[in-house]
């Protein structure tokens, strides 16, 4: 009977949690909503990244929200919010921060002082990060990846959680520095900002150009985050499901024994088993905010594309006959037969 008990009292906690992350995440959309119109894919994959734990590229045109739409997430969720706007002249000690020499005045002695720069926090814009040389970015990418920065041989934490949401111009190639594939691989999602329908456009002139301050409140700190992000990761999902992933991610190698003869003629280099570990985190986090506590074939299928988009490398053929990363991807996944079991 005890067991039993016990039972009961982690099935009952397991389903608050549930709870309380599908009450988070309408929170933070009902704030943010009060400033950003439209937008609900990237949104959407925005908040997925955050709960899963990882980083997010936004790419769109100039005017389309970006530094807004990240400004106003940290702001719901109650994390330190840095802003870094990347230029060519950006130094690694710009973003990491730096040693100073400082006098005790009581005994006259030096000592170096570290004095932390604007990657020390919690939700960090990468403001049109291509706009920085490599070195810098080699930097960032350290950052991202260990969630650590090295100044002069010293290794520095960076709090928990940390995200980094860059973003870059599609359009502007003069003073710009390609990401790094090392990098780009780093990133959970590359999302796309499209222009908004005119209905929406429309809302956003109404809501700029009226005497409108709306107040964000945080509905969440970082405590909650660290354990959403726990949560996810014990969300099951079928095992036709994660063969299925890897056989798309797999399919996007041009040298794979089941990648179509679209990918072997436009695709040079597909993508790492990161992506597939990716998606599945991704279709994880996508199922507890639509209140599933499984996994999906529309989950993985929704996320994809953004997931691999900046994952596979197409050459001059696809360039020539104007053949983009995501019509590759979407004509793959019309290819694919889902699993049966989905």
């Amino acid at each position: 009977m005890g067991a039993i008990a016990g039972l009961n009292r982690d099935a009952a906690e397991m389903q608050h949690r549930i709870e309380r992350f599908q009450a988070v995440r309408d929170g933070i959309l009902a704030q943010v909503r009060q400033v950003i119109v439209g937008q609900d894919d990237v949104l959407d994959q925005i908040l997925i990244a955050l709960f899963v734990g990882g980083h997010c590229l936004i790419t769109g045109m100039p005017g389309t929200a970006k530094t807004l739409m990240v400004r106003t997430i940290a702001q719901t969720l109650g994390l330190t919010f840095r802003r870094i706007q990347f230029t060519p002249d950006l130094m690694p000690s710009d973003i990491t921060g730096t040693d100073i020499i400082e006098e005790d005045i009581t005994t006259g002695h030096r000592k170096w002082t570290f004095v932390e720069g604007p990657i020390f926090g919690n939700v960090v814009l990468a403001d049109e990060i291509n706009r920085t040389p490599p070195k810098t970015q080699a930097a960032m990418l350290e950052a991202m990846q260990e969630r650590s920065c090295t100044v002069r041989g010293h290794i520095y934490k960076l709090p928990a959680p940390f995200f980094v949401l860059a973003t870059q111009n599609p359009i502007e190639l003069e003073g710009t520095y390609p990401l790094p594939e090392a990098q780009l691989d780093r990133f959970l999602f590359n999302s796309v900002l499209d222009y908004l329908s005119a209905s929406d456009e429309l809302k956003v002139v109404d809501l700029t150009t009226a005497n409108k301050d709306p107040k964000v409140t945080a509905v969440t700190n970082a405590e909650e985050l660290l354990e959403f992000q726990q949560l996810v990761r014990r969300v099951p999902i079928g095992e036709s499901l994660a063969k299925y992933v890897v056989n798309l991610v797999r399919a996007t190698r041009h040298k794979s024994e089941n990648a179509p003869d679209f990918v072997k003629k436009y695709v040079d280099y597909g993508g790492s088993i990161r992506a597939a570990q990716f998606i599945v985190l991704g279709a994880k986090a996508r199922a507890l905010s639509r209140k599933r506590y499984h996994v999906t074939y529309d989950d993985i299928t929704a996320l994809a594309t953004p997931v691999l988009r900046h994952r596979i490398l197409l050459n001059f053929h696809a360039e020539s006959e104007r053949i983009d990363a995501d019509e590759i991807l979407t004509r793959l996944i019309a290819h694919l037969p889902p699993p049966k079991e989905s």
